[in-house]
C-alpha cells in the first residue's frame, strides 16, 4: 500500500485521520489552499475563496471530540448559486457582482453545523441556467468542457481542490458533470433537500446535489441532509443484485465512450456475479425530453421576468428568451407536459420495482471541446421522473477522458440505491490498493 497524498483522500479518509488525530484541519484546508493556488490558474474551477478558513479550521481543531459535528473539518466547495453569508453570491452573472445575502442557504448552514468549512464558492453557468458560461477547464484536459452547470464543484473535486461540493440540477447539471470529471455525484430525489436560498430556475426540477469522491463521500451528506428513511428492505450482503442496464430511451445519440461504458459496466457487474438484464424503456419515454423543456422554459419565464424587466438588455438574451416563451410552448402544451410526467413516473417506478439498481448513461460521451456545458438529453428525463441518480466513473484501458455510469431506482429508494451504489462501485470503478 501507498501512502494518499492529503489532497487526495476521499472524505471519508480524511474523516478518519482527523477523528484518530494523525492530521489537523488546519492542514486539510492547508493543503487544499496550496493546491488551489497552485492549479486553479488554469482550472478556474473558484470565483472567490473564504479569507478566514484557516481560522475557521484552527477553531474546529480546539473543540473537544464530544463537540465535533459528522463532517469535522472537511473543506467543502459550494456552487455559485447557494446563498452565502460571508462570501458573495454572484450567480456567475455580472448583475450580482459582489452581491452578499443575509444568511445562508439551509443547505450550506447545516454543511456549517456539521464542521465542514465552506473554502469558498465555484463557478457556475449563469444563474444554473443559460447565458454565460463557467469559465472552468476540465482537469483532465483544459481545453474541454468539465460540464454545467456545476462546472467549478465538479472541476474543484476532481482536481483535488476539495473532496466534497455542492452543486445544483434542473436538467443534467451534477450528474454530466461527475461523468465528464470523472467523479461520484449524487443527485437525490426530488424534494428531500430543501433548495431555500439556491437561485430558482425551475420550481418543479430544481434540486440540490454534490459531489464526492466514492459513494461513502456521498452517503455522508445524504446522512447529514437527513436521508437516512429506507423505502424498501436491501438485498442481503452477498447475495446478487438485479440490475438492469438500459440504453434508451435516446440511443441514437450516445457517442462512443457513453457506450462501451456501459457495455463495460455490464461485463464487470457479470463477472462480479450479479444479475444483469437489458431493458428497453416505454417508446413513449422519447417524449420526456420534450416535457421536461416544456416544463422547464415556462417555469423559467416565470424565474427570470423580473430580471428581465428590471436590467433589460443588461440581461443575457437567453432569459428573455425564457420570458417571451419564443418557442411558444402553450398553456395545453403545459398541461400535457405536467401530464406525460406524472404517467411516467408511475410507470417508471413499477419497471424499477422489480430491480434493485437501473444503470443508464450519465451523458452522450466524453466531454466535448470549449467551455459549454453539454447535451442534458441523458439526465433531464431523469430529472423528471423526480429519481435518485448517483454518478459512478467506469475507467476503460483506450479512452483517455473520463466517462461515467447513472446507477438509479424509483422515487425515494435514495437509501437503498446508495447501499447497492457502494457494493458495485469497486466493480465499475477498480482502483490500486491505497492506505
Amino acid at each position: 500500500m501507498t501512502e494518499t497524498a492529503l489532497e487526495k483522500l476521499t472524505a471519508s479518509q480524511a474523516l478518519a485521520r482527523l477523528s484518530d488525530g494523525r492530521i489537523t484541519a488546519v492542514d486539510l484546508v492547508s493543503t487544499c489552499l496550496e493546491r488551489i493556488r497552485t492549479r486553479d490558474g488554469d482550472v478556474r474551477a473558484w470565483l472567490a475563496l473564504n479569507e478566514t478558513a484557516i481560522a475557521e479550521a484552527e477553531r474546529l481543531d480546539a473543540l473537544p471530540k464530544e463537540k465535533r459535528g459528522r463532517l469535522h473539518g472537511l473543506p467543502v466547495a459550494v456552487k455559485d448559486v447557494f446563498d452565502t453569508v460571508d462570501l458573495p453570491t454572484t450567480h456567475n452573472s455580472p448583475l450580482f457582482k459582489g452581491f452578499r445575502p443575509a444568511a445562508d442557504a439551509p443547505a450550506v448552514d447545516l454543511l456549517r453545523l456539521e464542521g465542514a468549512i465552506v473554502l469558498g464558492k465555484t463557478d457556475t453557468t449563469e444563474f444554473a441556467a443559460c447565458g454565460n458560461d463557467a469559465a472552468t477547464a476540465n482537469p483532465h484536459d483544459l481545453a474541454r468542457t468539465p460540464g454545467g452547470s456545476s462546472a467549478g464543484s465538479a472541476a474543484a473535486v476532481a482536481d483535488f481542490h476539495v473532496p466534497l461540493a455542492l452543486s445544483t440540477q434542473t436538467g443534467g447539471s451534477t450528474i454530466r458533470p461527475a461523468s465528464f470529471c470523472g467523479i461520484y455525484g449524487m443527485k437525490p430525489s426530488a424534494g428531500l433537500v430543501g433548495r431555500e436560498g439556491v437561485k430558482i430556475y425551475s420550481v418543479t426540477f430544481d434540486t440540490v446535489g454534490w459531489y464526492g469522491r466514492s459513494v461513502e463521500d456521498l452517503a455522508l451528506l445524504a446522512e447529514v441532509y437527513g436521508i437516512v428513511e429506507p423505502l424498501r428492505e436491501t438485498r442481503p450482503v452477498g447475495a446478487p443484485l438485479k440490475i438492469a442496464l438500459t440504453f434508451g430511451p435516446y440511443r441514437q445519440k450516445l457517442e462512443a465512450g457513453s457506450v462501451a461504458a456501459l457495455e463495460t459496466a455490464a461485463q464487470r457487474l457479470r463477472d462480479g456475479g450479479h444479475n444483469v438484464t437489458i431493458l428497453d424503456l416505454p417508446n413513449d419515454f422519447e417524449d420526456l425530453d420534450l416535457y421536461h423543456r416544456t416544463i422547464l422554459h415556462r417555469e423559467g419565464a416565470a424565474a427570470f421576468r423580473s430580471l428581465a424587466r428590471r436590467y433589460g438588455t443588461d440581461l443575457h438574451d437567453d432569459f428573455h428568451h425564457r420570458v417571451e416563451n419564443r418557442e411558444g410552448r402553450t398553456l395545453g402544451d403545459l398541461v400535457r407536459a405536467f401530464d406525460g410526467a406524472a404517467r411516467a413516473q408511475v410507470i417508471f417506478d413499477e419497471i424499477a420495482s422489480r430491480f434493485d439498481v437501473v444503470i443508464a448513461a450519465s451523458a452522450p460521451g466524453i466531454a466535448p471541446l470549449g467551455r459549454k456545458p453539454g447535451d442534458p438529453v441523458f439526465n433531464a428525463f431523469w430529472t423528471l421522473l423526480r429519481v435518485p441518480c448517483v454518478n459512478i466513473p467506469v475507467p476503460m484501458a483506450g479512452i483517455a477522458m473520463p466517462v461515467g455510469v447513472t446507477l438509479t431506482s424509483m422515487r425515494y429508494d435514495d437509501v437503498a440505491l446508495l447501499a447497492h451504489a457502494a457494493r458495485l462501485a469497486p466493480l465499475l470503478d477498480p482502483k490500486p490498493e491505497m492506505e
